[in-house]
């Protein structure tokens, strides 16, 4: 691909946004992607603001690329606003992979630098290749027809305009406009799956399939199309998301599915779709199920979905005798080998005796001011809102933390702290291991 029909592709993507005279904040780690992202939007005459994440991981590699973004961004007359992380401290909060903490960091800082510098967008640098790996790392965890379409060209205000043009179309257009980049080392090692996928996987498919990869990609525009067009016929049988009639979704043959389709978007998964209509079907009123911020309540006659921060007072009964997959997924295993403390870390994984079994109401819930705890390790009881002060949890943490809570005693601040109550003898063979 020439350098002109590059930026033409580059400028198709961008007549279908509205920038509305506002700069665009392009996402800039110095690699060729988004040194091209950067340079295309320039010559379309793009206003354009840059931000780059040094995440300290690859020792010098790290204050390389941020220097090298640096001497770019100058000779190119474009702002450039450069953070660092400390991923280890975020993992240690927030448990997850190195992946994930990066990819929450980023763009959480983003979005932030997006409002404090009035831009319209934050310009990443996904492109089909990228596309075609989304394809398979979904496919291969378990995805429905949504997953296999790939990432949105513009989702809220994560926009990219490079997803029609592929890898090797960005190396053409660097090589003839003389632009150079820095290369990431680690995207040569297969430590993670995304970099298996690119390095092993996919050369073999196009080396087995010619075209392979480009044929993928026109899947994937069908299985677009095919979405957009379930959505509008799942909407127009399901008009009103907030009251859903139990007896429209009774009568037809995939009720379970046709749900999860209307309300997937807050955050319902299709276990709790299932267990919802198994529930209208037997008038069990009053179950409820957590999404991301809204609730499912079902009723005699209707589902009812209210948004979660009006209810902060609610309370979702779980049964621990079987994993719990609402409002989190909790695994729970029981008989396990003679217990060690070393299957627990306090945090994402704690054990109870089995006498918690006895309790006559065991619930999740949010935090509510007043609310005490006695952590495992310390004497008396603490405050929750004085462990969330010690662990620096900012307001919209502590309003999405979960409490296990039994006969009125908080046990479990899921992902921080566990209490006391409830402990394992050393040794004992009956015990429950929670896992978050």
């Amino acid at each position: 691909m020439n350098r002109e029909e590059f930026i033409n592709r580059v400028r198709d993507g961008l007549e279908t946004i509205d920038i509305n005279h506002k700069p665009v904040l392009v996402a800039l780690s110095g690699g060729a992607d988004s040194v091209a992202l950067l340079r295309a939007l320039l010559e379309l005459q793009c206003d354009c603001r840059a931000a780059h994440c040094n995440f300290h991981l690859r020792d010098d590699e790290s204050y390389r690329d941020e220097q090298f973004v640096r001497q770019l961004c100058q000779q190119l007359n474009v702002p450039l606003t450069v953070k660092d992380f400390d991923v280890a401290a975020w993992q240690q909060e927030h448990g997850g992979s190195v992946e994930m903490a990066c990819r929450e960091l980023r763009y959480q800082w983003f979005e932030q630098e997006r409002q404090r510098q009035e831009c319209a967008y934050i310009a990443v640098a996904h492109h089909a290749d990228d596309q075609v790996e989304t394809f398979f790392l979904n496919l291969l965890r378990g995805t429905g027809i949504k997953g296999l379409t790939g990432m949105e060209r513009l989702n809220h205000k994560i926009w990219r305009p490079l997803l029609s043009v592929t890898r090797a179309d960005i190396l053409d257009y660097l090589a003839s406009i003389g632009q150079d980049y820095v290369t990431d080392s680690t995207n040569a090692q297969n430590t993670y799956r995304r970099n298996r996928l690119r390095n092993i996987v996919l050369p073999n498919i196009e080396h087995q399939f010619p075209h392979g990869t480009s044929r993928i990609i026109n899947t994937m525009e069908n299985l677009s199309r095919d979405n957009r067009l379930l959505t509008t016929l799942v909407n127009n049988l399901i008009p009103n998301e907030s009251h859903i009639d139990i007896a429209t979704l009774l009568g037809q043959s995939e009720a379970p599915t046709l749900l999860y389709h209307r309300i997937r978007h807050l955050g319902f998964n299709r276990e709790q779709c299932e267990q919802a209509i198994e529930a209208a079907h037997q008038s069990h009123t009053g179950r409820q199920f957590a999404g991301k911020g809204h609730l499912l309540i079902v009723n005699r006659l209707t589902l009812d979905i209210e948004k979660m921060n009006e209810l902060q007072d609610v309370e979702i009964p779980i049964d621990l005798t079987t994993n719990v997959l609402s409002p989190v997924h909790i695994s729970i295993s029981r008989n396990n080998p003679p217990f060690s403390p070393l299957m627990c870390d306090g945090k994402r994984k704690v054990a109870f005796s089995t006498q918690l079994l006895e309790c006559q109401q065991i619930v999740l819930r949010h935090w509510r001011r007043g609310d005490r705890i006695n952590p495992f390790g310390l004497k008396g009881s603490k405050l929750v809102s004085d462990l969330f002060a010690d662990l620096k949890l900012d307001h919209a943490a502590k309003r999405d933390a979960w409490l296990l809570v039994a006969d009125d005693k908080i046990l479990w601040v899921l992902g921080y702290r566990a209490a006391a109550q409830y402990t394992v003898d050393p040794e004992s063979q009956e015990y429950l291991l929670l896992s978050l």
